[in-house]
């Protein structure tokens, strides 16, 4: 039974902290209260932080935190305090960049030694119970720390305090705003390129992360004129992401990782983020190209999502777990996806030879003596047959085996990225199922993680916890305009101009900029800026572009300033240092860019057809498309509504708050598109 007592983890909201509620371990969740109880006691912190979907933090667990000998030692010399880092990603944040400042490799799980005020002094990853791999082992390490703690607690305490002042120089800097120019996207791309894959894709050598930041920032290059090679390297990452091992090609979704340089081998964890991440990439290339296997990975994507992903009343979970149980109950890393070539015999039956062939599948497998399918081999292409049926009887037997546990919190931030991917989604395919998973996703953020008239960051079955980050604000206003966009209901611009508020309300710092945690945490040491991107675009990224989408949709120069003045003073704080934060450049694109593009007609009209498909196919990530039988939707201050066509079809540009003269025709379009 749980120690109410010494473990306080039985009520918290996040999956993660509940799966250590019966450590015997005195477990505290991250709050004031726990920082005053180090103080009161005067110990140092022990601070674990990890996730649900992470094999590390489970092997560690079982390993230490589930051990009644290794507890007593943490509970007799730390106050323990365990952190979901996707519930809150700012204290992970903090403490990452502590712990590569004093020269360590990050990583989760993370484990952190901290004064009683929150100051951290020492730090490291994964521990072994026993030494092992030239790694200390967990209790000697409590014994050492603790013996400093106590021998050397002046020399500790100057440390962490040299520590904390250099983070907040990192973190929390305050800089003259910068130039736009700096944020150019052609010299970062130009970096990024000679790091690219030539043949596979991605970042040379393994393993092999989508890295969607730093990809979108060749797309966008590639797609403003930029050199070929950009957009080949784009593309070719895409391609080997739906080939390879790390897309599911069972149950659609992509994994985190690939563990070696072929894209085979992935760490099967299935991240939201990810596949918001790889579902926008997917819709361009599939306008751009025309491409079937992209189209097949957006819906084969977009039904994942529905069937795995989706939570009662419409939020996104935020992962699957690596591992499921096996029969002793120990986790078993990629047991559910993986399969024997008999496996297949017996569902698929003797004419599965083409299928093995075109997936990879042997009698020795290619991972543990199990088959990861895919298509990397010679000859799979997108032309080849998809095997649908196949596929489906697969996924069906594999609804029999146990599944991966899910993390079913709702993050608000994550959930404005897959809602923007699916709103795209939707325009890219005319997918119902997309735009409508979109809607209810965005319809629960805003309605069940408000409480109080605030918006939250997490919540599971009815609770929230965290109060929203910059990130959820900024990501919730980019869903609502793209749902906007999408079906140009007005009442989401209404919710973004409120999200736009509550963003400067609890995050600006005075100056035009803003903070990633709110001006009333109390239980943060520093202010972070959030402008370093991790797997996805940081807190300065995701606003800039928000508030850049929300002054297109809107004709609002008050917020295109507000979100230009972001971005100059991120200009300023990153300097020379810029093409390490991606996001805020891909974002800075649409500043200097954006443009707005309107379409009315009957939808019944091929020349209003040609037209949207025209569109539709000329990808510009920066420009704004409205696309109505309805032009009384749009917005009345919005300069496109002040067009009146001699005649419909009709299209017309909008540029720096000046609109062309509408065209009528799609060759009149491709010219006006730029195209010869």
């Amino acid at each position: 039974m749980t120690d109410q007592t010494g473990n306080r983890l039985a009520n918290a909201v996040s999956p993660y902290l509940i799966q250590h509620k019966d450590n015997p371990v005195h477990w505290w969740e991250w709050s004031d209260a726990a920082l005053d109880e180090a103080r009161d006691t005067d110990r140092p912190i022990l601070l674990s932080v990890g996730y649900a979907a992470c094999h590390w933090c489970h092997v560690m667990a079982h390993e230490s935190f589930e051990d009644p000998d290794v507890a007593a030692v943490m509970n007799r010399l730390y106050v323990n305090v365990k952190v979901d880092r996707e519930e809150r990603p700012e204290i992970d944040q903090l403490y990452m960049t502590a712990l590569q400042a004093m020269g360590e490799q990050g990583g989760w799980p993370m484990t952190m030694f901290l004064t009683p005020d929150g100051r951290p002094f020492f730090g490291g990853t994964y521990f072994p119970k026993r030494a092992s791999h030239g790694r200390p082992g967990f209790v000697q390490l409590l014994e050492a720390v603790a013996t400093a703690w106590r021998d050397r607690r002046e020399e500790l305490d100057g440390s962490a305090t040299s520590i904390l002042d250099r983070l907040s120089g990192f973190l929390s800097a305050s800089a003259d705003a910068g130039r736009l120019e700096a944020l150019a996207v052609a010299p970062a791309a130009a970096r990024i390129i000679q790091l690219a894959d030539p043949v596979l894709g991605g970042f040379r050598g393994a393993p092999k992360f989508p890295n969607a930041p730093y990809m979108e920032v060749l797309a966008r290059s590639s797609f403003e004129g930029g050199p070929l090679a950009h957009g080949e390297a784009f593309l070719r990452t895409l391609r080997s992401l739906s080939s390879g091992g790390i897309y599911d090609h069972v149950g659609g979704g992509l994994h985190r990782y690939a563990t070696d340089e072929r894209w085979l081998v992935p760490h099967f964890e299935k991240m939201l983020y990810d596949n918001a991440q790889f579902l926008r990439h997917l819709s361009w290339a599939y306008r751009a190209t025309g491409d079937a296997l992209f189209r097949a990975r957006i819906e084969e994507t977009v039904a994942w999502l529905a069937r795995e992903m989706r939570v009662d009343g419409g939020g996104l979970a935020a992962s699957l777990d690596a591992d499921n149980l096996d029969a002793l109950g120990h986790p078993e890393e990629g047991a559910f996806y993986v399969w024997s070539e008999t496996e297949i015999d017996d569902v698929l039956g003797g004419a599965d030879a083409a299928f093995k062939r075109a997936y990879g599948v042997t009698a020795d497998g290619n991972w543990e003596g199990k088959s990861i399918l895919h298509r990397l081999h010679p000859g799979a292409t997108s032309a080849d047959p998809d095997f649908a049926e196949a596929r489906n009887r697969l996924l069906e037997a594999r609804a029999e085996r146990t599944r991966p546990a899910r993390d079913d919190k709702v993050l608000a931030d994550w959930n404005g990225m897959a809602i923007r991917a699916l709103a795209e989604a939707a325009r890219a395919t005319g997918s119902a199922l997309a735009l409508d998973l979109a809607r209810d996703a965005f319809a629960f953020v805003t309605t069940h993680m408000v409480v109080d008239e605030r918006l939250r960051h997490a919540a599971r079955d009815g609770r929230t916890a965290g109060l929203a980050l910059s990130t959820d604000y900024g990501t919730l206003i980019q869903a609502a305009v793209a749902l906007f966009a999408t079906t140009l209901d007005s009442a989401y611009l209404d919710r973004a101009a409120f999200l736009a508020a509550e963003l400067e309300r609890w995050h600006a710092d005075g100056t035009g900029g803003h903070y990633l945690n709110p001006s009333d945490s109390t239980d943060v040491p520093i202010r972070l800026r959030g402008d370093h991107d991790e797997a996805v675009p940081g807190g300065t990224a995701v606003v800039v572009e928000g508030l850049s989408m929300l002054a297109q949709a809107t004709g609002s120069i008050e917020i295109a300033e507000r979100a230009e003045r972001a971005a100059m003073l991120a200009a300023g704080r990153l300097g020379e240092g810029a093409g390490g934060s991606p996001g805020i450049i891909a974002a800075a694109g649409r500043l200097s860019r954006g443009s707005e593009l309107c379409i009315i007609g009957d939808k019944a009209d091929p020349a209003f057809v040609a037209m949207a498909d025209l569109a539709r196919a000329r990808v510009d990530l920066d420009r704004l498309d409205l696309i109505t039988d309805a032009p009384e939707k749009l917005p009345a201050n919005l300069p496109l509504a002040a067009v009146h066509p001699s005649r419909l079809p009709a299209a017309y540009i909008c540029e720096d708050r000046v609109c062309r003269a509408p065209v009528y025709d799609a060759a009149a379009l491709r010219g006006l598109l730029g195209e010869p």
